[in-house]
């Protein structure tokens, strides 16, 4: 079975989201954890046709790559009773049909001490995939970034606002890949006179 079949016959369930579903969940949720899984680092190596880019110019969202080192932080949503299929059929649309993302059960550590590690849901894109992009350098990734737009916004949004995640909520935490896109990035919209703001009310996390 797919692991989100076996999550369907459970009550309670958890997804944990490590990059615009930090943000953006966009599904019902009874409450969130901040933390982190190990075995994987976030690589923004993803292609994006639908929601940050087009067919012509695809934007760069992020996935997680398998490196035994690694250990990438997001949000763990936990899902219960009606909640668990609603979820599952508004990600399967989102991130499976149109993302081009496949699922996995991984263990999710939260932040909060003395709390227990819990078994979620992942969303990952995979080399195999027709639109994944592959490695490139920062300054190549930030450029890309910089040129796109999908049906959702701008793909500069989708960085910044997982950066302020970040910043916000694992101020402890270096995520080299992460923060040199957006210096690039950075870099590209104050040589254009700078960069505007986002349109989008302040990242807030509830329930955590």
């Amino acid at each position: 079975m797919k692991p989100q079949d076996i999550i369907r016959e459970k009550t309670t369930a958890w997804i944990f989201g490590y990059g615009s579903l930090v943000w953006k969940p966009g599904f019902a949720y009874k409450k969130s954890k901040i933390g982190y899984i190990t075995g994987y680092k976030r690589r923004f190596w993803h292609g994006d046709d639908f929601y940050r880019g087009n067919k012509d110019m695809p934007g760069r969202v992020a996935t997680l790559v398998e490196d035994q080192e690694a250990c990438t932080w997001g949000v763990a949503y936990e899902v219960t009773d009606s909640q668990v299929e609603e979820s599952l059929q508004y990600l399967n649309m989102r991130e499976v049909m149109l993302g081009g993302y496949r699922t996995k059960m991984v263990e999710f550590i939260p932040k909060e001490q003395g709390q227990a590690p819990l078994l979620a849901l992942v969303y990952i894109a995979t080399s195999d995939n027709p639109i994944y992009l592959g490695p490139a350098s920062d300054k190549e990734i930030a450029a890309q970034i910089a040129a796109c737009r999908g049906s959702t916004g701008h793909n500069s949004e989708y960085l910044v606002r997982l950066a302020e995640f970040m910043r916000l909520y694992c101020p402890e935490v270096e995520d080299e890949h992460l923060f040199s896109i957006e210096a690039a990035l950075l870099n590209i919209f104050s040589d254009c006179g700078g960069i505007k703001p986002l349109d989008q009310t302040p990242l807030l996390m509830a329930g955590t």
